[in-house]
């Protein structure tokens, strides 16, 4: 599933072909799911409206079988298999579970945030909350304790435990830099801190013979507070990681050191670039080699906007994802004073400007986007939430049109992990999908509207809301 470099080319290839073809599909595969016999344990959902992660299809009818699309058939065919139990949809709207590229699991409970919390039952509630809002896969970028691979192989195993779990293990930072122990309350700090080449290839070697799905490199001296990984190091962890056929994403915050990174080889750029605008050589060089961006608005956003915004807590959508205490912090109108009169905010204001003009002209130049918040690295950056967030902040102040914004959140955010069996909704691939009330692409905020989440074929949530966070209080 996570491929060499090299594999770019042709899934792009394969996910082209996959758009090229309409609801109704092949003669082949018509006449393989039609049926005069009863089909148990197949599901049809009818005349939803459809958007398959790359475009619009208008209503259809999807089969579902053993987890997975079997067939996206015209609305009204007389072919579908016989017996199936039949789920009528008419009026409502349908898009592929969201992927969410960059964020974190098993780091928070309520206002509180550390290592102490890698537990399955923790995760476990972060992956639910995730799954609620949509987001039914997350690749949890770093800081993931020595369970990690325990922890996936049981959630990944049943969709009732919660989204879909990938990620980088502990990830490779750099000794007394990022990512800060002290401050994310690691005290049993699961990042590798090669201090030469050699002792980054180690650390490499060992994440991979770990089971990781991807290598993830802090690579940023927080603002000049720590230091910052050196070249030496990054390079070798690159092109190790590239020998034992894995993915590379880098946790940057200046341009400075992109473009390095991008010469040496890495495979996504974890944040978005938040310190100056991008130059026309950073962007053809990442337009060259097909280095993916992630741009991660929200986690500078999410410093201020709760104290600016206190209605948004009246929203069922926003309350419903805060776990008690949070609820109490953000209602306290002395924290919010304290907050905004905070000299950082203005900087995190400047910081999601100038993120938000880089997208911009990356959209532009035609560089490939993926998607991710940052969720769950702190009790501010909330899940769920931030990804609906991301949305709007996407196509109101970067851009994006719904359906740009739509296909970047699903089939390219699955492209960029290389996930070949998800992302859209497509013949053989992942039946993970959402079910809404009004129509995202008139509105990016209408992706809100969730009646029902699917995964693997089993209704796993739903509605939004009737969810009720406290298992991560």
């Amino acid at each position: 599933m996570f491929r060499r470099p090299g594999a770019l080319v042709a899934l792009a290839a394969t996910a082209c072909l996959a758009a090229c073809s309409g609801p109704a599909q092949d003669a082949a595969t018509a006449d393989a799911s039609a049926t005069s016999e009863v089909d148990t344990g197949v599901i049809v959902i009818d005349n939803a409206r459809v958007f398959d992660g790359m475009r619009d299809l208008g209503e259809v009818s999807l089969v579902i079988r053993d987890g997975l699309i079997e067939r996206v058939a015209e609305a009204g065919a007389n072919d579908l298999p016989e017996g199936a139990e039949r789920i009528d949809h008419r009026g409502r709207f349908i898009i592929p579970g969201l992927v969410n590229d960059h964020a974190h699991v098993g780091n928070t409970r309520g206002t509180e945030h550390g290592d102490r919390f890698y537990t399955q039952d923790q995760v476990s509630a972060d992956l639910r909350q995730f799954q609620a809002y949509g987001i039914t896969t997350v690749a949890s970028l770093g800081m993931n304790g020595n369970a990690f691979g325990e922890i996936r192989t049981a959630i990944n195993a049943d969709p009732m435990l919660g989204a879909q779990l990938y990620g980088a293990g502990g990830g490779v930072g750099t000794p007394d830099g990022a990512p800060p122990a002290a401050n994310m309350g690691l005290s049993d700090d699961p990042v590798a801190r090669p201090v030469d080449a050699e002792s980054a290839r180690a650390a490499v070697r060992a994440q991979a013979a770990s089971g990781v799905d991807l290598i993830k490199l802090w690579v940023d001296d927080l603002g000049g507070k720590s230091p910052q990984m050196t070249p030496e190091v990054y390079k070798a962890a690159i092109e190790e990681a590239h020998s034992l056929e894995l993915l590379v994403a880098a946790h940057i915050h200046d341009l400075e050191p992109a473009a390095d990174l991008v010469a040496s080889g890495v495979d996504i750029i974890a944040h978005g670039i938040r310190d100056q605008a991008i130059d026309a050589t950073l962007v053809e060089a990442m337009k060259t080699a097909g280095t993916g961006y992630i741009a991660t608005l929200q986690i500078d956003e999410a410093n201020y906007i709760y104290a600016e915004q206190p209605d948004w807590l009246d929203t069922p959508f926003l309350r419903n994802a805060l776990p008690a205490s949070v609820r109490a912090q953000w209602s306290d109108a002395a924290w919010r004073e304290q907050k905004l009169a905070d000299p950082a905010t203005q900087t995190h204001r400047d910081a999601l400007a100038v993120n938000l003009a880089n997208l911009s002209s990356l959209r532009e130049a035609g560089v490939r986007i993926g998607f991710g918040t940052d969720a769950g690295a702190l009790p501010h950056r909330v899940p769920g939430f931030a990804e609906h967030r991301e949305l709007e902040l996407m196509v109101e102040r970067a851009g994006f049109s719904p359906e740009q914004a739509l296909v970047v959140v699903t089939s390219v955010a699955a492209q960029m992990l290389r996930f070949d069996d998800r992302g859209a909704l497509q013949p053989g691939k992942r039946a993970d999908f959402v079910v809404l009330s009004a129509d995202p692409l008139s509105d990016i905020r209408n992706t809100r509207s969730i009646e029902a989440v699917w995964q693997a074929g089993r209704k796993v949530a739903g509605p939004i809301a009737d969810y009720d966070p406290q298992a991560r209080d």
